[in-house]
């Protein structure tokens, strides 16, 4: 199993992570926002929503597949007892604390901006991503420690002999596709507490795992047929586009969905594999940033929207807010605040454990 440190796949998820701040932030200049529980601008900014439909059948899926490949990392040096007690604290608390504490935040700047009576919901809101990935650990962890204490076995043998044909490997589409068949979503985007949320992310949740299981067979491929599949994205969106008014068929976005995943790998491998304090910062910031975001961008849309300002400005300054306070709320008060750490799946600081120790001894 390849259990080397891989920089490109932390940069995938804190890019990933990013997109999907901007793309939260593109729904509050859509006229259908607000049923959607957004604060919605009165006056749209609709063609915007042509690059989010771009970046919408691949954004999640390619958090679900980063995903699988953690677990697969975290699993070189934990057994399986540790590795669910790892993931209950940095996956589980902090959807927990999310759903009773931060969602309701911006539930109730949304109740506020529109005049209804307020309300304490609390739900998964953002954060059901976390409940899927914390599922997924538990459905399938029997399996990746049974594949990890055997090595050589037919399964392997037989993903890595897919996994080095740049064709075979878009094979994996066909489950992605059976799955989008089966569940019928209204929108192939609708992820969130949705049946066909759960599988998809479960598909790609298991092979993102494999992926990594196999060795570096995935890794060549994708890095030499990285045009292709770029290509075959391109090709596909443009289709779904011009011809389907972004409403491709259940057949035809899986195998979209899959081109652009592999297109992102592949160049992700090549040129994102490198490490350095940005990356260490960002990385360890992406998860707290990820769980508060909403709440910030509701209050920046609360703020900027009245403003008598062009539409376009109004974009930028809701992105610019919700990322200066997100960074700002993590590095002076989530990160030195030694007791919210694990609420924001943040690893506990032993400096500050001992400092505790002592206090409750005196």
């Amino acid at each position: 199993m390849n259990t080397s440190r891989r920089y490109d796949i932390d940069w995938l998820r804190v890019i990933a992570i990013g997109l999907l701040l901007i793309y939260h932030i593109a729904i509050v200049f859509q006229p259908w926002g607000v049923f959607i529980a957004f604060i919605t601008s009165k006056e749209s900014l609709e063609s915007i929503w042509i690059p989010m439909s771009l970046l919408n059948v691949w954004r999640i899926p390619l958090l679900f597949f980063v995903s699988g490949m953690g677990v697969c990392l975290a699993m070189k040096k934990r057994n399986w007892k540790q590795l669910i007690g790892e993931r209950s604290l940095r996956i589980f608390l902090p959807y927990i604390a999310g759903i009773f504490l931060i969602v309701p935040l911006h539930l109730f700047i949304f109740q506020d901006y529109y005049g209804t009576s307020f309300a304490y919901s609390p739900n998964p809101g953002h954060l059901w991503f976390l409940g899927n990935i914390f599922s997924y650990v538990l459905i399938l962890i029997g399996v990746f420690y049974l594949l990890k204490h055997k090595e050589n076995n037919l399964l392997k043998k037989g993903l890595q002999k897919l996994y080095s044909n740049p064709l075979s490997l878009l094979l994996i589409a066909i489950l992605f596709i059976i799955e989008t068949l089966l569940t019928k979503p209204a929108d192939y985007a609708m992820y969130a507490m949705t049946a066909h949320g759960f599988w998809l992310g479960l598909l790609a949740f298991w092979f993102g795992f494999t992926f990594i299981y196999t060795g570096d067979v995935f890794w060549k491929t994708v890095l030499k047929w990285k045009w292709l599949y770029l290509g075959l994205g391109i090709v596909l969106f443009t289709i779904r586009y011009w011809y389907f008014n972004l409403k491709a068929p259940d057949f035809l976005i899986p195998i979209e969905t899959v081109a652009w995943i592999l297109a992102i790998f592949g160049f992700g491998h090549q040129y994102l594999n490198k490490g350095g304090k940005v990356l260490s910062y960002l990385s360890e910031a992406a998860y707290p940033v990820y769980i508060i975001h909403m709440a910030y961008l509701y209050l920046g849309a609360y703020l900027i929207l009245p403003l008598e300002i062009n539409i376009i400005l109004k974009f930028i300054l809701v992105n610019l807010f919700t990322a200066v306070a997100c960074l700002v709320t993590y590095e002076l008060i989530i990160k030195r605040v030694f007791f919210l750490r694990p609420l924001f799946g943040l690893k506990v600081d032993k400096p500050s454990l001992n400092k505790l120790k002592l206090s409750s001894v005196r």
